[in-house]
């Protein structure tokens, strides 16, 4: 007998190593992106590149769930690289996957309330569908092909103005499913208007001599600024120089700068204690289901739930990625320093369009960890009931740790978004010249310098300029 309860010990255990091996898939994994840091840092994109490929073609990252990120990295990548055309193929991609994989998780939303988000097919975070149609953009500029650049910038305004609706269906699903107790409610963003866009807009109007409409823009933009605090809480610059006229004879060159990168999502554990009828999220002062707040955690009303229950879980958050920029100059053939205005800050709208799927998150692993918990404690009762006191203990332990196991935050999002934008707008003569864009830290140390030789101005022509130092 004692034989047989040491094998059956030692089963137990294994079996749960089997079990933790397995749930490699409810982890997200960012092992790949190891030592790709400096490599932006020296602007060496080609071999960032060269690292994600082999990521993926050695199946260590990238499976067909995340090919959205897949898609988003290699899109950004090659932008960064010069090679425009490529990048908008990868862009192209992502953005049809992520409606895809939206519009499906949609449908099945109440089906999959239960099941792990990292196992459910990535549809991107909202800033990233946003903003990759102006890079879109930015690579049809760069190809010539001012038309086109102007369809991405109505795309990625249409996405704003829709933002707060996308949700409101998949709120509706989930909403239908047996397990869900509080009703789902998606948070509210303030995000309405970029600046960038409206400002990559402004000039194509410009290009195209339609001063009505860059006047709309321009107002848009300030109005923007008015509205949208947690958006832009910086000083807007005076960017009534770019619908102002210029001496006969000068064009226009204007300069985009961008630096730092996007947030990561991370993960932050919590725990849920069960009261009769009630459920209390420890460890959290954030009211982000609009219940009662105590000193100990959220209190949730909960129909049916018994008391004595303890359940821990994981929930992402977003985290700034900090810049060692402080400020972006212009040099013009050595004719002095011009100093590149703050534009957009792609941090600050990922923070903030997180906030309206955020609750329904929040909720949706609530559920899940509560379910998944009272079936396993009833499931480990009926499976111990005739076992010895030790062997109850190892199999309730390797229970639990096999559950835990199973609650990781999804953390998944695209690596080489920028964190900030700078503009600045300067008038030359026609001509060839040598522009060198650098980039500063503390104490005016110069951290990089990006020099642009043999840059061609042609009077009747757009001419934008990019750079970039994604630290």
């Amino acid at each position: 007998m004692r034989a047989r309860s040491l094998f059956f010990r030692r089963y137990v255990v294994f079996a749960a190593l089997l079990f933790l091996a397995g749930c490699a898939s409810m982890r997200t994994n960012k092992s790949h992106y190891a030592g790709i840091c400096p490599l932006l840092e020296k602007g060496e994109y080609s071999k960032a590149i060269a690292q994600v490929n082999a990521a993926k073609d050695a199946k260590k990252a990238y499976s067909y769930k995340n090919r959205v990120i897949y898609y988003l990295d290699m899109g950004m990548l090659l932008h960064w690289n010069g090679e425009y055309k490529q990048s908008n193929i990868y862009l192209e991609k992502a953005e049809r996957a992520i409606e895809e994989n939206f519009t499906k998780s949609v449908s099945r939303a109440a089906a999959a309330l239960v099941g792990n988000d990292n196992l459910l097919a990535y549809s991107g975070e909202d800033y990233e569908d946003i903003y990759l149609n102006v890079f879109k953009a930015l690579n049809y500029f760069a190809l010539g092909k001012n038309d086109d650049a102007f369809v991405e910038i109505r795309r990625m305004n249409n996405k704003v103005l829709l933002l707060n609706d996308k949700y409101d269906k998949m709120a509706q699903e989930l909403n239908r499913a047996e397990e869900t107790h509080e009703k789902f409610c998606p948070g509210k963003s303030y995000f309405q208007e970029s600046a960038l866009a409206r400002v990559l807009s402004l000039i194509l109007y410009r290009n195209d001599f339609r001063p009505d409409d860059m006047r709309i823009d321009l107002h848009k933009i300030e109005r923007g600024w008015k509205l949208q605090p947690k958006i832009y809480p910086f000083a807007m610059p005076n960017l009534k120089p770019l619908v102002s006229p210029i001496p006969k004879g000068e064009v226009r060159l204007d300069l985009l700068a961008f630096t730092g990168l996007a947030p990561e999502k991370k993960a932050t554990s919590f725990y849920i204690h069960t009261e009769e009828n009630v459920i209390i999220l420890a460890g959290t002062q954030e009211n982000y289901l609009g219940k009662q707040v105590l000193s100990g955690g959220n209190v949730i009303p909960w129909d049916g739930v018994p008391e004595g229950y303890h359940f821990k879980i994981q929930l992402p958050y977003m985290k700034r990625h900090p810049s060692a920029v402080s400020k972006v100059m212009v040099n013009v053939s050595g004719k002095g320093y011009k100093e590149l205005y703050l534009l957009e800050s792609f941090e600050n709208v990922a923070l903030e369009t997180f906030e309206i799927k955020k609750p329904m998150i929040y909720l949706k692993t609530i559920i899940r960890a509560v379910t998944k918990g009272l079936v396993t404690e009833k499931g480990k009762a009926h499976m111990t009931q005739n076992m010895d006191g030790l062997t109850r203990f190892f199999v309730r332990i390797a229970t639990d740790l096999a559950v835990d196991t199973t609650e990781n935050a999804d953390l998944r999002t695209s690596r080489f978004f920028p964190g900030k934008a700078y503009l600045r707008e300067v008038h030359l003569k026609p001509g060839t010249y040598t522009i060198k864009i650098e980039y500063y830290g503390q104490n005016n140390q110069l951290l990089y310098s990006d020099k642009k030789e043999n840059v061609v101005l042609k009077e009747g022509e757009l001419h934008l300029l990019q750079s970039a130092y994604l630290n």
